[in-house]
């Protein structure tokens, strides 16, 4: 894969907020619903002993070495605290429905660091219940102590109080660890996406990353949904913003050989259903309106559908012209609603379209054509699996592969370009179709109408 482009990510990730939003709302709002109506309240509650030596003198002075001692006990003590021989006296005393496992759990022992100090903190549902099982405790590992190792050692300082304040309420971290889980998580998913995507989409150094220059971009418009079974858009509205970029494409043709001229263009595709046949007629059409003679031709003998796209009868079309005689091309040529603009429609299926193409036929054909007409535009076929536009690309004078936009993968826009560039094909570049308009920062002023 190549270089992860940050910049080309973060406007990647945009398609992403809309569902990012929505997630993190959801998960924030689960959180903040268990905490608040689901999740059990908790109190906690602690008291604390001392170990000290007591002597029955009271003139004797406790010594240095009896501090160190009742340092090294703690460690032992605050496992005592826990043991099974305190927690069943406790459960005893204070007739609890609980088992010693389950008590142990609600039970934490701490030693205060540097000090003969140990923490005894329970926590509870009910807090009454946590602070009298936290002195039993105490209460109960003194007496224990003492019959143990004989040692009068062990002091209250802390009395366990009963506390209003809930242990467990995290209601706020909890709904920010959503938010963040949320917002992460779909960038996650957004870059394990991206980096996986091998699709052509539009960036300002697309053309270095296709290694092709990009001969124009088409971009999407809602009237392309309200058109259906009527694509020839500059046509019927040649102020619209897909006509507008039909028009910018004609002129960066016209432009981009103003030197060599050409009067022979071949367009074709990767895959099917990339809009090679649309792209075709359009710019067909953009080339008739600006007084251009012009001929468009459906040699994509498999599967064409320039007869459906202009209405007009399939009969006699290129597959049949190929087989008689050139002299006769006025019989399969056909008038369109459109000034200036001829058809030529793909004919009936024939068992050896590549064939046909390559024939000395169809050269001799062509230039008895170019000698009639300012523009003749080829819909072919499409590259992968066929050789027919292969076969086509070395009689034209350009050669357009058109590209859709995050749908066309690489590897297959780098293998047509190679099986063209095999035959020494002049490929103008590519036209990246179905852009979107704010992606590609493009603003008309015109409507769709």
């Amino acid at each position: 894969m190549e270089e992860i482009d940050i910049k080309d990510f973060m406007s990647y990730l945009k398609k992403f907020i809309i569902p990012m939003i929505v997630v993190a709302i959801l998960a924030t709002g689960a959180s903040i619903f268990y905490n608040l109506a689901i999740k059990t309240p908790m109190y906690k509650t602690s008291t604390t002993v001392v170990l000290a030596q007591k002597s029955e003198d009271k003139a004797t002075a406790i010594t240095l070495n009896d501090i160190s001692v009742s340092q090294k006990l703690v460690t032992t003590y605050s496992e005592i605290v826990k043991s099974k021989l305190v927690l069943e006296q406790v459960i005893v005393d204070l007739n609890l429905e609980t088992s010693v496992e389950q008590l142990s759990k609600r039970v934490a022992v701490s030693a205060v660091e540097d000090t003969e100090i140990i923490r005894i903190s329970v926590e509870d549902t009910n807090r009454i219940a946590a602070a009298q099982i936290a002195n039993k405790i105490a209460d109960v590992f003194t007496k224990k102590i003492v019959n143990i190792y004989q040692l009068n050692n062990v002091s209250v300082i802390d009395v366990a109080q009963v506390t209003d304040k809930q242990s467990n309420n995290t209601t706020a971290r909890d709904a920010v660890i959503a938010f963040l889980i949320s917002v992460f998580g779909i960038s996650a998913i957004a870059f394990v996406i991206y980096y996986f995507d091998d699709t052509v989409k539009y960036s300002e150094d697309l053309e270095r990353k296709v290694n092709l220059p990009v001969a124009g971009k088409i971009i999407k418009s809602e009237i392309e949904k309200r058109t259906i079974g009527d694509e020839l858009l500059v046509d019927k509205y040649p102020k619209s913003i897909v006509s507008e970029s039909i028009k910018s494409l004609r002129t960066n043709l016209q432009f981009s050989n103003v030197d060599d001229g050409f009067k022979t263009i071949l367009i074709t595709s990767a895959n099917a259903s990339e809009g090679k046949s649309f792209i075709s007629s359009n710019l067909a059409i953009s080339f008739a309106q600006a007084n251009k003679k012009v001929l468009l031709v459906d040699c994509d003998l498999r599967k064409g559908r320039l007869h459906k796209l202009f209405n007009i009868p399939n009969l006699n079309g290129f597959s049949t012209l190929l087989t008689d005689e050139a002299i006769n091309y006025k019989k399969y040529i056909q008038k369109t609603h459109i000034k200036n603009l001829d058809v030529i429609t793909r004919g009936v299926y024939p068992p050896n379209p590549s064939e046909l193409l390559g024939s000395q036929k169809c050269k001799d054909l062509l230039e008895l054509l170019k000698a009639k007409y300012d523009i003749i535009i080829f819909d072919g076929a499409p590259c992968n699996g066929v050789t027919d536009s292969v076969v086509m690309s070395t009689l034209v004078d350009e050669t357009l592969i058109v590209v859709k936009d995050a749908k066309t993968s690489k590897a297959t826009l780098d293998a047509t370009r190679e099986s063209l560039q095999k035959v020494n094909a002049h490929i103008t570049g590519i036209i990246l179709n179905g852009v979107n308009r704010k992606v590609a920062k493009y603003y008309s002023y015109y409507g769709d109408k």
